[in-house]
C-alpha cells in the first residue's frame, strides 16, 4: 500500500498542471535525504521554515511603521502570513504547486533586519563593500544559519524561490513568480490599510483610478487584483490585465510617495543607522562575546560577516535591549 507521501504525489498528478512543479520532479537538497513517508519534499520545507527560530522572531520586527501605538498594525511575521495566503490562492487556481507556493513565501522575510526596512539600508550602508539585501540574507539564513549552522537543507526549487522574491532573478518556478507577485500585492494593500489607521492618509487622498479600478477597502481591493490575475494567467506567463496593471502601478508610486517617503511615518527612522552601527562597531571588535555560531562564522568568513548576520537576525525590542545594555549607563546606588 502507498504510503502518504506516495499518495500525495499521485494526487499531483491531477491537481498541479504542466506549468508547476510536482514534488517528485523537484531537483533535491544539497545535502541528500531520504524522502519522508508522510509528506512530500516541499511539506516537508514548510514545517522546517514554521519551526525555525528565524521564522519565530518574524512577529518582533517592524513591517513598516517603527513603534506604533496600537496592536493591530502589521509585523513581519504577518506580512508572511498575508502573502502566503494570497499565493496559495493565486497556486490552487492556476494549478501551481500550493505546498511550494507556502514554503517560498514562508521563508521569503527570514533574513530581514530588526526596524523594516530603514534597518535594511542601515546595514547596506554600514556593511561596506559587500552590503545587505534581504532576500540574500533570508538564503543565507535558511542555508547557513538555521540549527546552529546546519542549515534546514531545504529543497533546490524552495531555495532559489526565497532568493528571488524581490528581483524574480535568476528566474526559476512560476510558483516563485506568484509569491513575488503576492508580496507586492500584500504590503500595499495591507501597508494603506496601516497608513489609514495611523491617520497618515485618508481614504480621499488615494488616486481615483485606484479607488475605481482596483477598490475603496482593503478585501476589495485584494480580490480584484486576484481575479485579474487568475483570469489573465491562466494560459501563459502570470499578468495583469493592461488597466489593472496600470493601476497597480500608480498604487506601487502612490504608496512611496505618500507612506514610505512620509517624513511622519518616517521621522524616527534616521536614528536607527546609529544604533546598528553603535552595536555595529561594538561587535566587530568583541567578536568573542558574540553566540558560539556567530564566533564560527567569524572564523571562517570575517567578523563583519559575522556581526552583519547578528544584527539582521534581531528583533526591534532585542537590538535596542543590546543597545541599552552596551551604551546606556545603568542606574546604581550606594548601600
Amino acid at each position: 500500500m502507498a504510503c502518504p507521501r506516495e499518495q500525495r504525489e499521485q494526487l499531483e498528478l491531477t491537481l498541479i498542471g504542466p506549468r508547476g512543479v510536482r514534488s517528485a520532479d523537484s531537483r533535491g537538497r544539497q545535502t541528500p535525504e531520504a524522502p519522508c513517508s508522510m509528506r512530500t519534499c516541499f511539506q516537508r520545507d514548510i514545517d522546517r521554515i514554521t519551526h525555525s527560530k528565524s521564522f519565530r522572531r518574524l512577529k518582533h520586527k517592524t513591517q513598516v511603521f517603527l513603534q506604533p501605538e496600537g496592536d493591530h498594525y502589521r509585523t513581519r511575521l504577518t506580512h508572511t502570513l498575508e502573502v502566503t495566503r494570497l499565493a496559495r490562492t493565486i497556486s490552487r487556481a492556476l494549478m501551481l504547486n500550493e505546498d511550494l507556493t507556502e514554503a517560498i513565501a514562508l521563508g521569503h522575510d527570514l533574513g530581514h533586519t530588526p526596524f523594516g526596512h530603514a534597518g535594511e539600508r542601515a546595514l547596506n550602508a554600514i556593511f561596506e563593500g559587500t552590503g545587505f539585501r534581504h532576500y540574500e540574507q533570508s538564503l543565507r539564513v535558511v542555508d547557513r544559519l538555521e540549527r546552529e549552522g546546519r542549515g534546514l537543507n531545504l529543497c533546490f526549487e524552495t531555495r532559489l524561490g526565497i532568493l528571488n522574491h524581490t528581483t524574480g532573478l535568476p528566474r526559476d518556478t512560476l510558483e516563485a513568480d506568484v509569491v513575488r507577485l503576492s508580496d507586492r500585492v500584500a504590503y500595499v494593500n495591507h501597508d494603506l490599510d496601516d497608513a489609514m489607521r495611523g491617520g497618515i492618509v485618508h481614504p480621499e487622498d488615494v488616486p481615483a483610478v485606484i479607488r475605481e479600478r482596483i477598490g475603496e477597502r482593503n478585501s476589495v481591493r485584494i480580490n480584484s487584483i486576484l481575479m485579474d490575475v487568475i483570469e489573465n494567467s491562466r494560459e501563459g506567463e502570470l499578468k495583469m490585465s493592461p488597466p489593472m496593471a496600470e493601476a497597480f502601478q500608480t498604487f506601487h508610486t502612490f504608496m512611496f510617495q505618500a507612506v514610505y517617503h512620509n517624513p511622519v511615518a518616517k521621522g524616527e527612522e534616521e536614528k536607527v543607522e546609529n544604533i546598528l552601527r553603535s552595536i555595529w562597531d561594538y561587535y566587530v571588535r568583541h567578536i568573542s562575546q558574540l553566540p558560539g555560531l556567530y564566533q564560527t562564522v567569524a572564523a571562517a568568513e570575517g567578523p563583519e560577516r559575522a556581526v552583519c548576520d547578528y544584527i539582521s537576525g534581531m528583533t526591534d525590542g532585542y537590538a535596542m535591549e543590546v543597545y541599552d545594555k552596551l551604551f546606556i549607563p545603568a542606574s546604581w546606588s550606594i548601600k
